[in-house]
């Protein structure tokens, strides 16, 4: 084992491949602390335009009865006109049908927490003065 000076720390704007090791690495850790749970698994939703183009999509994971969405954008001209609700109603129903009993999100004030809270979400954390000082983190669950 290598004595704490022999460390070398190393700071760095991305690194995918370090991003993908760091999830490797956890998997193994939550695989051997929940036998028998499956992996969690990624799921998206997205809604094309009429020329096939990214109109809308929402990108989160599934594992065991918990479901997370990590990013939700719906194209500047294709607001108001329902896709976010699609896209949510898609993504909460493909995680009913994993077996999923809530989902989470985040949002910054500035982005969509009404949008969430319109589909039910309920907001259960709010971290003022993130990512400025007059924002705030949003942190809201649904169960489904």
């Amino acid at each position: 084992m290598p004595e704490p000076g022999e460390y070398r720390t190393v700071v760095a704007d991305g690194l995918p491949e370090l991003d993908q090791r760091l999830s490797d690495e956890l998997d193994r850790v939550n695989a051997a602390a929940t036998p028998g749970l499956a992996p969690a698994r990624e799921l998206t939703v997205q809604v094309l335009d009429e020329s096939g183009e990214l109109a809308a999509g929402l990108s989160g994971w599934t594992w065991g009865v918990a479901a997370g969405i990590g990013m939700t954008w719906v194209r500047e001209d294709a607001r108001r006109a329902g896709l976010g609700s699609r896209l949510l109603a898609s993504f909460e129903g493909e995680a009913r049908a994993r077996g999923c009993t809530h989902v989470f999100v985040t949002s910054f004030t500035f982005q969509a927490p009404g949008f969430y809270e319109k589909h039910g979400y309920r907001e259960i954390l709010r971290w003022e003065g993130v990512p400025t000082p007059d924002a705030a983190d949003v942190h809201l669950r649904k169960d489904l």
